[in-house]
């Protein structure tokens, strides 16, 4: 992609309209880039779709056309074979281009705010909780760098009736909650859920610990607030391996929320959105309905006076909104919600909580599979733990670096870049809705379109430039084909991640950088950079750094790091 596409593509339609009438002046050129050197550098078929209608022969059309077209200042046209116009950009414009690639969008004065990770207090993050964190750290940069003021939220599941349980196995045991950490939660869960399948009065004072807990119990939320510290700790730390900016200012937890869901109720029961089904109070809304045709209602608070999920979602919907003044919501959130989210997006619309000009999207995501092409689970069947899946990609990315000479302390921390950016670009680089196969070795590789291949490029520029003994010049020379490229595709570059604001889907981003380092591959094969001379090699020391700070930047916005050596 070229920031020039949109403009060339527009004199084209323009000059269609001047040529052969004013509503040919809609018709989209369709410009490509052209397969071939020869071609140019973009190539349209509007000619030949044209001389159908017009009953002329598409020369005869490429002609009057290649006429008409204002582009003399920006590139050569040029008429091949049956009827196609090529377009073939200027030196000059290229350069001027690279030279002067613009920076992050100036603030656009809207909010935005980014609903991702939602790790469960007292559970280990797993393999799931690595999608929404990694998808949602890179759409909070890219927004940020079109200048979004960006509010991460991260709705972390810390209430329920398993607290109830949980509090009620700590004091049966007299357990010290501090003295644990994210496992011996993980097993307190477990022994809580045996202990209360087994035992009815364990049952029992489960349920009513529950009650203790929601109604503010002293003693019961002191253990509580234990929970809850032991288990950011342990997000806080894999965070970091993350190398995710979320903090803990970012937790607004379900129970932020818990004041705010009686009002929920009555807010909606006073604007008959509600309706009393066997007990539980529902909204019924028009449009969603079961498989059977039946309405699929939205329960809002249960049989037993408890309060669903739902009104947890509709009480941060309210709060984004009126309290945060948000622009735009976005939720990152697995696929098996979308239905979920439809019904709540509608019925806070219903209820006047979320206006019709403040869109809330649902960024949904597929399932990361293992070899069996399964959902992936460890050899026992179970959930593959995040801080193991991390450790291991380090690991792998370390024992290929066991060759290089370099110092151990930078050997570790270019390991710790190159696995955790191998597995962030993994999951970026595919479209986010499908399913993807968790392969580390393909993962770590240095080639093909995979993190480790990007990131060696721009330690590979780094290492060229910082041998030039010269200070990059301004980009002046650009005769071969393959530099002509390298620089038209970094022309695309802020074109692109505006898209990718646009359209939530990251994968776009990694396709971009990937074109970009393959066209420096074929830039060194072609163009040689320290042995040229004079104005040549200056110039193309200036493409190298340009090409190296692209590479940085759009790395750095998957969340990336960029090593400077590897």
């Amino acid at each position: 992609m070229s920031a020039f596409l949109p403009v060339l593509a527009a004199r084209l339609s323009a000059a269609a309209g001047v040529a052969f009438g004013t509503p040919y002046a809609e018709v989209d050129p369709e410009l490509r880039a052209a397969t071939k050197p020869e071609f140019g550098h973009f190539q349209t078929s509007l000619a030949l779709k044209l001389a159908k209608s017009l009953g002329l022969p598409p020369r005869v059309v490429a002609t009057q056309l290649a006429a008409a077209v204002d582009l003399e200042e920006l590139c050569s046209v040029s008429i091949a074979g049956p009827g196609f116009v090529n377009l073939t950009m200027h030196s000059a414009v290229l350069a001027s281009a690279v030279n002067s690639l613009p920076g992050p969008l100036e603030k656009r004065g809207e909010l935005v705010v980014v609903d991702y990770s939602q790790p469960n207090v007292a559970k280990q993050m797993h393999v799931g909780h690595l999608r929404s964190t990694v998808i949602g750290d890179a759409l909070c940069n890219v927004l940020s760098y079109v200048g979004y003021e960006v509010v991460r939220q991260n709705h972390v599941g810390d209430w329920g009736t398993q607290f109830g349980m949980m509090v009620e196995q700590v004091l049966f045991e007299g357990l010290q909650v501090e003295s644990l950490d994210i496992e011996g939660l993980q097993q307190l869960y477990q022994r809580g859920r045996k202990h209360f399948d087994s035992e009815p009065g364990f049952a029992d004072q489960s349920r009513a610990r529950v009650v203790l807990l929601q109604s503010g119990d002293a003693e019961t939320l002191a253990i509580w607030e234990q929970m809850v510290e032991v288990s950011l700790v342990e997000f806080d730390r894999l965070y970091a391996v993350l190398g995710s900016p979320l903090k803990r200012s970012d937790v607004v937890g379900e129970s932020a929320y818990n004041d705010q869901l009686p009002g929920i109720v009555e807010d909606l029961a006073a604007a008959g959105l509600l309706t009393e089904s066997e007990g539980a109070q529902c909204a019924f809304l028009p449009g969603f309905v079961g498989r059977d045709g039946s309405p699929l209602p939205v329960i809002v608070r249960k049989s037993d006076g408890g309060f669903g999920y739902s009104a947890t979602d509709l009480a941060a919907v309210r709060y984004r909104v009126a309290e945060l003044h948000a622009d735009r919501i976005i939720y990152v959130v697995d696929h098996r919600q979308g239905l979920h989210f439809q019904q709540i997006f509608a019925l806070a619309r219903s209820a006047g909580w979320l206006p019709e000009d403040v869109p809330a999207e649902h960024v949904a995501f597929g399932t990361v599979l293992g070899p069996d092409g399964k959902p992936f689970k460890t050899r026992d069947g179970g959930t593959v733990r995040l801080a193991a899946l991390l450790s291991d990609a380090v690991a792998k990315a370390a024992a290929l670096l066991a060759e290089r000479d370099l110092a151990e302390v930078e050997r570790a921390a270019i390991a710790k870049a190159v696995g955790i950016g191998a597995v962030k670009y993994a999951d970026l680089s595919s479209d986010r809705i499908n399913d993807y196969v968790f392969d580390l070795d393909r993962m770590v590789a240095m080639s093909g379109n995979t993190g480790p291949y990007l990131q060696y490029a721009h330690a590979r520029l780094t290492r060229l430039l910082s041998k030039a003994d010269e200070a990059p010049g301004p980009v002046t020379v650009l005769t071969g084909p393959a530099e002509q490229r390298l620089a038209l595709l970094l022309t695309g570059f802020r074109d692109v991640v505006v898209q990718v604001a646009e359209t939530l889907q990251p994968h776009k981003l990694c396709t971009y950088l990937y074109e970009v380092a393959s066209a420096l591959s074929s830039f060194y094969e072609t163009c040689p950079v320290l042995t040229s001379t004079g104005e040549t090699r200056a110039s193309r020391l200036g493409l190298c750094a340009a090409t190296r700070q692209v590479l940085q930047d759009g790395l750095g916005l998957l969340g990336i790091k960029a090593p400077d050596s590897m």
